[in-house]
């Protein structure tokens, strides 16, 4: 049984995550001068913290080597404003979601985007500088737009509060992702080079956890304590993302019924491959 937190996060993040997979989408940037996958990811991401250096972006990313980050960042704005990168994604979500939407009852629709912006507008955002940024981002006017706009604020703040509680357990990003795939469906082989990590480092990094008792000896899975750790990391995670979750809780129903049909429709324009190299999860039922 998913906690509902956990669980409301795997209905609004299929929405959030076209921004990486449906090509009309991911490659919106290159339209605005902007080439290279990874250039596009960390310019869109980080674009409401105004033309941001690769070291803020490192730490609130937290999973990223740091010389992968240096890559792009600040090299992607002299291409492109931060202004223009979130525009541009604006646009292109709108005109890619806008027919998905139209699967279901727009009313409903509505209404759900209504109050999800909301509870994104009405979160606590203390120590959550990418969501406070991304929250700050003037609210779209259309359907498509509101409802991306609040299932991104929802996940930033939920990914925010990930790397607190990760932080406070003592693992950094790289230790993290291991334990990650240590006790999940993701391959390193997938993980590792969407992260920049190198061999050497990933394996020192798994060797400091194997000698600390959280991973099995040559990172075959976790240890109990490893185990132990990653839930009390997953317990403080949904606690601290549950101001938002209380605040939809009344119309709780309606919200994962449409946040569920429009990730089956993401499913189907092939919008968001199954075995994603985020481990993106389509609600139950999709």
């Amino acid at each position: 049984m998913l906690s509902p937190e956990r669980d409301l996060w795997s209905h609004y993040e299929p929405v959030h995550a076209i921004v990486y997979f449906d090509p009309a989408v991911s490659g919106c940037l290159a339209d605005a001068g902007l080439h290279g996958f990874w250039n596009g990811y960390f310019a869109g991401r980080a674009a409401p913290l105004g033309a941001v250096a690769a070291a803020p972006v490192t730490a609130l990313f937290f999973g990223f080597a740091p010389e992968m980050v240096a890559k792009a960042l600040p090299k992607v704005w002299s291409r492109i404003t931060p202004a223009q990168a979130v525009a541009s994604r604006l646009e292109a979500v709108s005109r890619t979601l806008h027919p998905l939407i139209s699967d279901g009852s727009l009313a409903d629709a509505r209404r759900v985007a209504d109050l999800l912006v909301r509870a994104a507008e009405a979160a606590s955002y203390d120590g959550r500088a990418l969501a406070a940024a991304w929250v700050d981002v003037d609210v779209p006017d259309d359907l498509a737009g509101r409802l991306w706009w609040a299932a991104t604020a929802l996940r930033e703040h939920r990914g925010d509060g990930h790397v607190l509680a990760a932080t406070l357990a003592g693992l950094s990003g790289l230790e993290t992702s291991i334990t990650h795939v240590a006790d999940g469906p993701l391959a390193r082989e997938t993980l590792q080079p969407n992260r920049g990590w190198t061999d050497a480092e990933w394996d020192a990094a798994a060797d400091s956890l194997t000698a600390r008792g959280l991973l099995e000896p040559g990172g075959r899975g976790l240890t109990g304590t490893g185990r132990d750790l990653r839930t009390r990391i997953e317990a403080d995670t949904d606690r601290l993302a549950s101001g938002p979750t209380a605040l939809l809780e009344a119309e709780g129903a309606l919200v994962r019924q449409v946040l569920g049909g429009l990730a089956r429709a993401i499913a189907r324009a092939g919008s968001l491959p199954a075995g994603n190299p985020m481990g993106v999860p389509f609600p139950a039922g999709s």
